[in-house]
């Protein structure tokens, strides 16, 4: 029989895990896990490809995820077997028959991520691995100001520490930041991020806001192309994939 193609959602808790690449057997990652319970499933090792490789600590409601199995299972049992498997911080939301071609990464046509900032006084136990705490003042008009410099498609390397990739253009379809509550989301939509990217974005922003950099500063920082121009990396911890699309 041939191996069929399904495509899986997953929602995970980023905290525990060094991110969504496998490493080795002992290391713990979104990705390691999915294989071991598919291979409980299939009986035999299953290739898994992601839309994203998120970095360690970094949260998913929306990571696409797609394999084939060897065996033809309806795709709610499947969903159901799998999450008697998984860890409680990792879950299929969705799963589905794919198109045997379907490739979840390199069909990806963009990426949603929303960096959150929680600005009360007292960050509760409750959500604080989701978000990064600031309750000193910061300046949301400015930082408002900057996000228009960041559209469009910009040479990244001032906000990457990815020494491996040789083109670090890289295009930013929407970003905005806005305030619900308490906290700050800044959302940003792309087709592809260099690692780090957001986070470094997110970093800098909250720099404009202390006003440690100014907003009109920015595309001087983009035309460096050095990254200990931009600001700290942020957290990953405020960091979530929200959804892949395709």
């Amino acid at each position: 029989m041939k191996p069929e193609n399904y495509r899986v959602t997953l929602e995970f808790d980023g905290t525990s895990y060094s991110g969504w690449q496998y490493q080795n057997p002992e290391t713990p990652t979104i990705q390691r896990e999915i294989m071991r319970v598919l291979q409980v499933i299939a009986k035999k090792r299953v290739v898994v490809t992601g839309s994203s490789r998120t970095d360690a600590g970094v949260h998913s409601r929306g990571l696409v995820a797609n394999f084939h199995l060897p065996v033809r299972i309806q795709p709610d049992s499947l969903q159901l077997a799998m999450n008697a498997l998984l860890p409680r911080d990792i879950r299929v939301s969705t799963c589905e028959r794919a198109h045997p071609k379907f490739n979840a990464r390199f069909g990806a046509c963009s990426k949603t991520y929303e960096y959150r900032i929680f600005r009360g006084r007292t960050l509760s136990p409750f959500d604080c691995r989701w978000v990064t705490h600031i309750p000193q003042p910061l300046d949301i008009r400015a930082m408002k100001r900057a996000l228009r410099h960041f559209k469009g498609s910009k040479d990244y390397s001032s906000f990457t520490s990815d020494t491996e990739k040789k083109n670090r253009v890289r295009t930013i379809n929407r970003i905005s930041l806005k305030k619900r509550g308490d906290t700050l989301i800044l959302t940003v939509t792309g087709p592809a991020f260099l690692r780090y990217m957001v986070r470094n974005i997110a970093g800098t922003l909250i720099d404009v806001g202390r006003g440690k950099i100014e907003a009109a500063d920015i595309p001087a920082i983009f035309a460096a192309r050095d990254r200990r121009r931009s600001g700290r990396t942020a957290p990953a911890r405020g960091l979530t994939l929200q959804r892949v699309d395709y």
